[in-house]
């Protein structure tokens, strides 16, 4: 059986995460005043899908400077495509930017969702199952996880594996419904080759990240999956005040089922920030600028007078 429906759809969802606002506000203040205020306004932001004021929100001015700059020095150091995922990537968006592109996906999609339910519907559940009990060992093996963040991660895994096993993924007018979603969020994009992919700089990634989210999350709710609605019912708890650093925990509600996440945060220049999204951004820093020290080390080496 050929998979070439789904591998486009695939890939179609694929180019919109790699791709994937408007700004709320242009000025939004980095930090918080409070640890409560940073959770609250860093989930608000990505309620509202807008990923440029998140990051300026979520990292001291001096850190965001070095996101900003680096953006370019990553995509650069990047190995280049080869020719056959060029002529794949191109040749999907050429088929989502087609003026009759819900129709003609849709026609090809069809006929396979009715032969992958024929075959596999019955299966699903147990594959579910299985995908479950991987990822549950996976977090438990995880050394750069705390205990509290494998509950946490593992209480997720468990909601979400009965609503995996449910979903109608087979349902023909949700794929025909979601075809269109997908369409429409790379018509908003406006990529219009694999090279697109390479050059955008920040501002635009940001915004191509927004729509991105906003179409996934579009898709997710058509089978089942609220996002916005367990990012509304959040609410953030003080657990600990020890300036300069606080840990709070987020509780909110998926799929009717209460779950949380613990987080701590650091008090930078009167401001809070997360602790381990600053660390991230300092340490891809650090990998970023090692091969420019190392190198322009070895030039001194070299022409130093002997």
């Amino acid at each position: 059986m050929r998979l070439t429906p789904l591998r486009h759809l695939l890939l179609s969802l694929g180019l919109l995460a790699l791709a994937a606002c408007h700004s709320r506000d242009a000025a939004t203040a980095s930090g918080g005043e409070s640890p409560e205020a940073a959770v609250r306004e860093s989930i608000a932001l990505v309620r509202a899908d807008d990923f440029a004021g998140f990051w300026r929100h979520a990292l001291p001015p001096h850190d965001y400077a070095l996101l900003r700059a680096d953006w370019a020095k990553a995509r650069a150091g990047e190995a280049p495509m080869t020719a056959a995922e060029r002529q794949r990537i191109d040749t999907t968006l050429r088929q989502l930017l087609a003026p009759d592109a819900e129709a003609t996906i849709d026609a090809r999609l069809q006929p396979w969702l009715a032969d992958a339910r024929a075959r596999y519907g019955d299966q699903l559940p147990l594959l579910v199952g299985i995908g479950r009990a991987l990822a549950g060992k996976a977090i438990t093996a995880n050394p750069h996880l705390g205990e509290a963040q494998k509950r946490d991660a593992t209480a997720l895994v468990d909601a979400l594996g009965p609503w995996a096993q449910q979903a109608p993924w087979f349902d023909p007018g949700r794929a025909r419904h979601a075809v269109g979603l997908v369409v429409a969020a790379a018509r908003k994009l406006d990529l219009r080759d694999a090279q697109s992919l390479r050059t955008m700089g920040f501002d635009q990634a940001m915004h191509s990240y927004a729509i991105a989210f906003g179409g996934i999350k579009q898709v997710l709710a058509l089978y089942g999956l609220p996002l916005d609605e367990a990012l509304d019912s959040a609410r953030v708890v003080p657990l600990e005040y020890h300036p300069p650093y606080a840990r709070v925990r987020i509780e909110y509600r998926l799929l009717g089922k209460p779950l949380a996440l613990e987080s701590t945060l650091v008090l930078q220049d009167g401001r809070w920030y997360d602790q381990d999204l600053l660390q991230g951004v300092r340490q891809a820093h650090q990998r970023l600028a090692a091969p420019a020290r190392a190198a322009s080390a070895a030039s001194a080496t070299a022409t130093a007078p002997r």
